[in-house]
Parts: structure tokens; sequence; C-alpha cells
């Protein structure tokens, strides 16, 4: 009788471990051949799930030393329903920090395809499709009076895998670098301060059809002040460790789409379950070369309940993601010499 109760628990133990197998999320790549971005990826996508979400994502790096991020959102907030997010943060504005966050109904955005431009609310804008001529426009009052106005004076060409798809299980994620490497020119202002500014900066598109940290454990993303060679892009790993996104690196052979094989920090394997905090290394298909920087040197740690607006609203980001969704960003040398600019998010370890 022992023996049969024991053979029956061994079978159940077995079947478990199958049914875990089989149903395990597996990481499907983009289908199609590598391509140049058009206007239809840049204008919002149709929601396809209750938790989609859409995020239009700059960094700016200025010539004076002040650092600009900025997030246009479509987004599902539990208790709230659908969300539009405009956040902005400040680093090293005349040597503090500062940052914003505003949500709006979903129809205060209006998206036109022909004129290439997004608007919401006639305070945030993206105006005409990414690349040179491509301005962003925030302006918010609430904590003090915030406004960024840039446009790219010039645009390295973004590209894609293919459709831009990821498949994760169920769920899909998308992502699309319109901007690797672009040079802009404009104003920034806090207050009564005004800073005629210049940079270089960077630009991506996202979207999933479920709650970032449900399918990601770390995103490391980096850009560089060099276009060429360079390698600027952003790269995600699962919730179990698999990797999706892309990289775009300028070499001698020109623009390549740089698929991640493998990502290590300090000589072993990395998962994602942790901020990296010594070196990190990144393997690639098609030839591109490895890229190497150290992360040991964090210039901001900033958390996304900063740009929450609300009590309430802050209570449902942090339910929903499971945690406190921090930023960490730095800058480094990169294994060829150049400053690379990186931030890796996820939630608080």
């Amino acid at each position: 009788m022992r023996l049969q109760i024991k053979n029956i628990a061994l079978g159940i133990c077995a079947l478990l471990a199958l049914s875990t197998a089989t149903n395990a999320a597996q990481v499907t790549a983009p289908q199609g051949n590598d391509r140049a971005l058009t206007v239809t990826d840049f204008m919002p996508h149709t929601p396809i799930s209750k938790e989609f979400n859409e995020t239009w994502s700059y960094q700016i790096v200025f010539d004076n030393g002040t650092r600009a991020f900025l997030n246009y959102s479509i987004l599902y907030i539990p208790g709230s329903g659908r969300k539009i997010g405009c956040d902005l943060s400040f680093w090293n504005f005349k040597g503090k920090t500062y940052a914003v966050g505003r949500q709006y109904p979903p129809e205060r955005l209006v998206a036109n395809k022909e004129k290439a431009t997004i608007d919401i609310k006639g305070e945030y804008k993206l105006e005409n499709k990414p690349g040179k001529g491509h301005r962003v426009f925030y302006s918010a009052d609430k904590g003090g009076k915030f406004l960024l106005d840039v446009t790219f004076e010039s645009a390295v060409p973004g590209m894609v895998p293919g459709n831009g798809i990821w498949t994760y299980g169920k769920e899909k994620f998308a992502q699309f670098i319109h901007i690797p490497y672009g040079r802009v020119s404009g104003k920034i202002a806090y207050n009564e301060d005004t800073l005629t500014v210049k940079g270089y900066a960077y630009m991506d598109q996202t979207w999933q059809t479920a709650q970032a940290t449900d399918m990601a454990a770390r995103t490391i993303n980096f850009s560089t002040n060099e276009k060429s060679p360079m390698h600027a892009g952003r790269i995600t790993l699962t919730t179990d460790g698999q990797l999706m996104g892309y990289a775009l690196y300028n070499g001698p052979q020109g623009m390549k789409v740089a698929i991640p094989t493998k990502v290590k920090e300090g000589g072993s394997d990395y998962n994602g379950k942790k901020f990296a905090t010594t070196t990190m290394s990144f393997e690639w298909k098609n030839g591109v070369p490895a890229l190497v920087f150290p992360v040991n040197k964090v210039l901001q740690k900033a958390s996304l309940l900063d740009k929450v607006d609300g009590w309430f609203a802050k209570k449902a980001a942090k339910i929903a993601a499971g945690g406190e969704v921090l930023f960490y960003r730095g800058r480094s040398q990169n294994g060829l010499g150049k400053k690379i600019d990186w931030a890796i998010t996820g939630v608080k370890d």
C-alpha cells in the first residue's frame, strides 16, 4: 500500500514537472526582415488587451550636463482604467533634480497620421515623424512650472527587426527604435529659469499587452553620444531570464540590427532578478561586436512613483507593478572608449 501511494505521488510529481515544462513561456522573435521605420509604427497602436500599454520615451543629454527623461504613455491603472500619462524628469538642472507626472483621460490624446503628430491637451506634443525636424514639447504646471521644447537638428535613421513584436507566452511586446542618435536644440525651463540647450538624444517606442513588470524583471537601456561607432537600444529580461528587445549598431558597414544572445554581469549570466552593480556585457547575432560597460557608479536613482499623480494612483501603480519601480541611471566608458549613457529599470530589490 505504501509503495502504491509512493508511486502515485511520484507520478503526480512527474506530471506536474511535465506540465510546468510544457507550459513554460517561450520567447518568439519578430517576423520579417530588418527594415526602416514608418509613420504607422510611430502612431498609437490599437489596444488588443485590457492592460495594453504604450510608451514613447526620450533620453536627452544636454551639453551643459543637464539630462531630461520624458515618457508619453497610454496606461492601464487598476481601479482607474485607461489613462494618458505624461512625465518629465530634469537631472542636474542647475545642480538640482525635478520631476513631474500628469494623467489625463484617453480622449485628450489626438493622433494625426497625415501630420505625423501626437497631441495631448495642447500641452504635450510629438510633432513630425521621428528624424530630422522631429519636435518634442512638454509644458506642465504642478509643483513648479516645467517646460521642454527641443527639435532634432539631425538624426540617425532608426530600424526595426520585422514587425517589431516579440511573443512571450500569451503576451506580446513590441519595440521600435526611432532615433538611436540625434542632435537636438531648443530650451528647457523650471519656474523662471530658462536655459537654451543643445545635446544628443535617443528615442524609442514600446507597447505590450500586460503590465510591464508582469513580463519583465529588468530592462537595460543605453545610448552613446557618438553616432559612429555606437550601440543604442533597449534589452528586456523576462521574469524567467529570457531576452527580448534589440539594439542598433552603427559600424564600418553601416547600421545593423543587433539581436542579443546573452547578457552577463561580472562574467556570469545575468537573469535580471536584481539590479546589476558591476560590469555588464552584451553579446549579439550577426557579427555585431560585444558591448561592455560598468554600472557600478549610479548618477541617479529615481522612482516611478515620483511621476504618478495622486495618492490613490501611486498605491494602484505600486500594487500593479508588484512593488516600487526604480530607475538606476549612469554614464560609463564602453569598450571602444566612448561615453555611454545607461539606465536599468525594475522593481526595487
